[in-house]
């Protein structure tokens, strides 16, 4: 098989597009644990969306992404976000997909807790070349007062971060 130029151009740039789809995912985490809004939002497209599979959250474009981020910011204290995992498929040379695990530790209304999750990723790479978040949804694995941790993860209403708990959407919900 003979390669071209063309293909080791074509090649190439498909390494840096996943090199820098990596970064987006991975500044997501550092922005949200800054509570650099700013941040935070040049890292979405201008009709970007983010939101949670429970309908909890959902917004779209800059102002409600923003307003929605106050909201959060408003009950969290201390936060720290790790991502583990991520696969990625490319749909063309400026649209791709993905799934991020992760971790986060909290404060929420004062009580210290942790979630995993997982996030469905649309990327769009847009005019200026940068690749952004055209759509962002959350889902829980749960989300849980660190006192309830070792017994609540035999059950199935992990979710426990707001007034009454309820069913996480994962791992039973992708289980085929």
């Amino acid at each position: 098989m003979v390669i071209t130029s063309d293909d080791l151009a074509a090649r190439l740039q498909r390494v840096e597009d996943q090199l820098a789809i990596a970064g987006l995912v991975s500044a997501y985490s550092f922005a949200m644990d800054n509570r650099d809004l700013d941040w935070a939002l040049d890292l979405f497209t201008e009709d970007g969306r983010f939101r949670s599979a429970d309908g909890v959250m959902d917004a779209v474009g800059p102002d409600a992404i923003a307003a929605q981020y106050r909201g959060r910011y408003a009950a969290l204290g201390f936060n720290f976000h790790v991502t583990h995992d991520r696969t990625l498929a490319f749909d063309g040379p400026d649209a791709a997909q993905g799934l991020v695990s992760g971790h986060a530790e909290l404060v929420r209304h004062g009580d210290t807790m942790v979630a995993a999750m997982r996030y469905h990723d649309r990327y769009r790479r847009c005019a200026d070349g940068r690749w952004r978040f055209a759509d962002r949804c959350l889902h829980f694995f749960y989300y849980l007062p660190v006192a309830d941790y070792v017994e609540a993860l035999k059950q199935r209403d992990r979710m426990r971060a707001y007034a009454a708990p309820h069913d996480a959407e994962l791992p039973e919900g992708a289980w085929r």
